[in-house]
């Protein structure tokens, strides 16, 4: 049985785009995918997935995005990519960045 579990954190950041200077409460779907193990009943942990973002939350929380290194010009898409490069979880599948109620980007790591 092959499953997809998602966990959702968040983190609250600045961003500059050009000329609009903003700040947002950002939400990160975290989802993985792969095969459930039959003895433990479950494919990874949502612990495992809390620990594998901790790093990044630490790297993105109250911090000026433009200022950290490959996020100079943080766009959603942008920021997607990079956290996808940085997140090391098993079997990864998407990430959706939602930076308003209303707007959202998911990413798959294909280019």
């Amino acid at each position: 049985m092959i499953v997809e579990l998602t966990r959702i954190v968040t983190f609250e950041a600045a961003h500059r785009l050009p000329a609009v200077p903003d700040g947002h409460s950002y939400t990160v779907e975290i989802t993985v995918r792969g095969a459930v193990d039959p003895i433990t009943g479950f494919f990874i942990d949502y612990e495992d997935i809390q620990q594998a973002w901790a790093p990044l939350h630490k790297a993105l929380d109250h911090r000026y995005l433009n200022e950290i290194e490959g996020l100079e010009n943080p766009s959603t898409e942008v920021l997607a990519g990079w956290i996808w490069e940085r997140l090391d979880v098993p079997g990864l599948h998407k990430l959706t960045i939602q930076e308003t109620g209303k707007e959202r980007c998911t990413y798959r790591g294909e280019v």
